[in-house]
Formats: C-alpha cells, structure tokens, sequence
C-alpha cells in the first residue's frame, strides 16, 4: 500500500504540475488505482472520473463498447485494454485515458489466462500497452500489483510526453 501510494503522489504531481487530467476504466484491480489517486490531496484537479468495468454490463453501459462492433477483441486482452483507454480518455475528455483488465485470481479467467493475468494499456499523446504476468494466484496481492503497475507505466508515459 505504501508503494502504491508513493506512486500516486508521483503520478499526481505531475499531473497537476504539467496540467493534465486523466480518467480511469479498471477491471482487476477493483479501484484501487482510482483510489489511490484520489487520495492524493489536489486530486480533483487531475482525476476526471472512471469507473470498475468489471462485467459486459458495465462494459456496455458505462464504456459503451459492444464486442460485436471489434471483431476478435476480448476482455484480458491487450487490444481491449487499449481500446478501453481510449474509450474512457474520449467519453471523459481527458489528457491520458488508463485501462487495466486482467485475471486477479485464485483462478484464472475463461479466456485461458491464468490467474495474475493482466493488460495495461494508457492512451493519450502517446501510448502504451502491456501484459503482466504475476505468477501468483492470491488475489489481493494481483490487485495490489496490477495497480502498482498501471501507475509506473502512467508514470512513465506522462515523463515520455
């Protein structure tokens, strides 16, 4: 947690220091990226919203994404991570747009991957998008990690621009 939150300071300074808002679609991680923004003081000034998308439903509803309109695009997948991004950087308006999808575990998921599974992708002037794999199956611990990680590869991006 205490990672975590250093991260966040980082990503949050630099936000506000280069004046640049950023929103959220994060599935595996469960909010804990979201939060841990949001608990930098100054927050509102950067983080313009997102949401868990951790069911079609809200896929559907709060991303407006329909599979049916990607063809070969499914959850846990690096291409959904970055369309997920870019979806929730345009609804939002936002400088960067940062999704994370994966498998937290104990299990894996139906696509196959395993449990520790996930993509990261950030979209904004420039972007990326990855895949890590934890090896681990403690779900807590996954969460913790997909978090931390989403914020280095933020971080990272934000320094690139």
């Amino acid at each position: 947690m205490k990672k975590l939150t250093s991260l966040a300071e980082k990503v949050g300074e630099l936000l506000i220091e280069r004046k640049q808002t950023l929103a959220v679609s994060e599935s595996s991680s469960g909010g804990l990226i979201s939060a841990s923004l949001l608990s930098i003081p100054g927050a509102s000034t950067y983080f313009m919203g997102g949401g868990v998308i951790y069911t079609h439903r809200a896929r559907e509803t709060l991303l407006d994404i329909d599979f049916e309109d990607h063809p070969g695009v499914r959850s846990s997948s690096e291409p959904y991570a970055l369309l997920a991004a870019k979806t929730i950087r345009a609804r939002l308006g936002t400088y960067w747009g940062l999704s994370e999808t994966g498998a937290a575990g104990p299990k894996g998921n139906r696509y196959g991957d395993a449990a520790g599974h996930t993509c990261i992708a950030i979209s904004g002037p420039v972007e990326q998008v990855i895949t890590l794999e934890t090896g681990l199956s403690g779900r807590e611990e996954n969460m913790w990690l997909f978090a931390a990680k989403s914020l280095e590869i933020l971080e990272q991006m934000i320094l690139q621009d």
